[in-house]
């Protein structure tokens, strides 16, 4: 291979197009995190993951959690739209919230309401177990608490509960008969809540969850609905009750163009009900800001248009032009904007444990006489003789003679001993080709896939299902790449395959600028530690994750990087152990103990195995209860 330079290096896996300023390679082919973009602090992951392994004793796989990362992303956004109402000068302010379904950790919400308290960040919840939570936790005291999803008598009570104890608690209707049961509880409890209503828009967002939005979403009132709520409220005298207005239009929106129109929509609505002396105060647009996950800047639906502040301006200049237009105050806005707040700051890291053989490549245990039957021999002959000029041809006479080689067999005219030195023989020449091609200035579609075929599948330490659901559920592309050895260029290609028994648990797909990679280029492994990444899994993989397998949560380590430059480990959360896991699926550990105890009492009694013996395998067994359930 030509020499490469550690920039070409850093180009292969388009770290500074999908980084955002925070992932960068440092001169020793280390991958490095910065808190935020230009700052001159890092720390270096490889080094991190070696003090980790080496001097703490935490086991891989682990999920790098940094809180920096967290906090500049809220700020971000806080800036672009506090700029953009200036730019614009826009009357309303701006309230951002966060979605607890995106990430519902603790720390998570605790670090973002504590960067959020200067300008009254709050929470947004889905359900009664996240409302539950939300109640807990310390929010600014003229922050929002937004309660969307579909809402019984239960969560209502709860929702009317945090009204009461003084929290800003905005209930959004999500159907007419919520708004029912909203009036008869605040008859029989006196508790005057804020309301909100949610509108079911025409438009559309754009990308993967396009069909979430529109006439047939799953949310929201028609303008009939919204009419006949109004209806009610001024019926019971609760108008005054009506604050807010809501609408959704999907999840990571590519298109910088579907935003503007949904706006314009939206704010169209607002204007007409503010015209029926209705004094709405909040226009909650949503979610719906992306995440470049592949760095492209593209309407590809793993990347995203436009800007930060492209989208807050786009916000607030649709939004002021209607409301000047219909002669209506402009609203406070409210955002859900919680995947490209958190995404950036968890990365996980895994181990290349092995290679999964996929075929036989020991081509000198390959010793072909004339005696072997006359198809091995000519695959013999076009391995020889294989070269720059004719390995196409070549190629698809090694494709027509393994099919030949298989017929053979199954006539039993070919043995078995033939038939594996025709497959190595055949696998030979394909890598031959495959290699030749990529020499080529040619564009050959069926050598793309020959590479995908050839390509090593190493075995690593980690589940899909449970740290990237997304890849293996709906075919999010994520990042992925070393976090080391990037000064030395990467020769061979890889997929990666996990832990569980299921053949979907693989990693196949990976970002590019102008395509999607089916293989990643990486170094050679050959038993040593190598380590690599997965970037922005921080929004709705923790939380979406299954335990296939029963394979729990990875460990965790909350780095932040202080004033002086230095890395400090704040906080290591261990991972599940055997116990969480059958607990989970609802053994009882003394039970399972005392049913391991009673099999080996009778081998004991039926003179298998001696009362010494039976105890030490007791003693194992109920040890083994606290392990990783991930390699170790």
């Amino acid at each position: 291979m030509k020499n490469v330079t550690l920039d070409e290096v850093i180009q292969t896996y388009g770290v500074e197009n999908w980084g955002a300023g925070y992932f960068e390679v440092n001169r020793k082919g280390h991958l490095i995190a910065r808190p935020f973009e230009g700052d001159p602090r890092f720390v270096d992951i490889k080094e991190l993951i070696d003090d980790l392994t080496e001097l703490r004793k935490v086991q891989l796989p682990i999920l790098l959690r940094f809180p920096q990362i967290l906090a500049n992303q809220l700020n971000k956004l806080h800036r672009a739209f506090r700029d953009s109402t200036r730019e614009f000068n826009y009357t309303g302010s701006h309230f951002g919230v966060f979605p607890m379904k995106v990430n519902p950790r603790r720390e998570v919400l605790e670090e973002l309401l504590r960067e959020g308290s200067k300008y009254n960040f709050g929470v947004e919840c889905g359900s009664k177990s996240e409302l539950y939570a939300a109640l807990s936790l310390d929010q600014p005291p003229d922050s929002l608490l937004i309660c969307n999803g579909f809402k019984d008598e239960a969560f209502i009570s709860l929702a009317l509960l945090g009204t009461k104890i003084g929290k800003r608690v905005v209930i959004v209707i999500e159907k007419l008969n919520e708004l029912k049961t909203v009036m008869r509880l605040v008859q029989e409890t006196g508790v005057k809540p804020t309301l909100g209503l949610r509108a079911k828009l025409y438009s559309k967002g754009s990308g993967k969850w396009a069909s979430s939005g529109g006439e047939a979403a799953k949310f929201g009132l028609t303008t009939s609905e919204i009419l006949e709520c109004v209806r009610l409220l001024s019926e019971f005298q609760m108008l005054d009750a009506l604050k807010l207005l809501h609408f959704h239009i999907g999840s990571q929106i590519t298109d910088i163009k579907r935003v503007k129109n949904a706006m314009k929509e939206a704010a169209r609505v607002y204007s007409k009900i503010r015209q029926m002396h209705i004094d709405i105060e909040y226009l909650d647009i949503g979610g719906g800001l992306g995440v470049d996950y592949d760095g492209s800047k593209t309407t590809f639906e793993a990347s995203v248009n436009y800007t930060v502040q492209e989208f807050a301006n786009d916000v607030i200049y649709m939004i002021k032009s209607v409301c000047e237009d219909e002669n209506v105050p402009e609203p406070n806005l409210v955002t859900e904007s919680g995947r490209n707040i958190s995404a950036y700051h968890a990365v996980l890291v895994a181990s290349i444990q092995d290679e999964i053989e996929t075929f036989a490549d020991d081509l000198p245990e390959v010793c072909v006489t004339e005696d072997d039957a006359e198809v091995v021999v000519e695959l013999k002959a076009l391995y020889d003789d294989i070269n720059s000029k004719n390995y196409r041809e070549y190629y698809h006479d090694a494709l027509d003679h393994k099919d030949e080689l298989h017929t053979q067999f199954n006539l039993g005219l070919v043995s078995l001993e033939d038939r594996a030195k025709g497959e190595v023989l055949f696998w030979e020449v394909c890598s031959r080709a495959s290699r030749f091609a990529s020499t080529s200035k040619l564009e050959e579609e069926e050598f793309d896939g020959l590479k995908k075929i050839l390509a090593s599948k190493y075995l690593c330490n980690f589940s899909v299902f449970r740290s990237v659901p997304d890849h293996w559920a709906i075919g999010q592309l994520f990042p992925v790449m070393p976090i080391h050895r990037l000064n030395e260029p990467p020769t061979d290609y890889a997929t990666f395959v996990d832990l569980t028994c299921d053949s979907d648990g693989i990693i196949d797909k990976f970002v590019d600028l102008k395509d999607v990679k089916e293989v990643l280029e990486i170094h050679p492994f050959a038993g040593e530690p190598y380590f690599i990444a997965i970037f922005l899994v921080g929004a709705y993989q923790e939380v979406m994750g299954s335990f296939h397998n029963l394979f729990g949560l990875p460990n965790e380590a909350h780095v932040v990087i202080g004033d002086d430059g230095r890395y400090h480990i704040k906080k290591i959360v261990h991972g599940s152990k055997i116990s969480d896991m059958i607990s989970y699926a609802r053994y009882d550990k003394n039970v399972a103990w005392e049913n391991f105890r009673r099999l080996a009492a009778a081998k004991v009694g039926a003179g298998l195995m001696s009362e010494e013996d039976a105890n030490t395998l007791i003693e194992q067994y109920e040890n083994g209860i606290n392990r990783y359930t991930y390699l170790e």
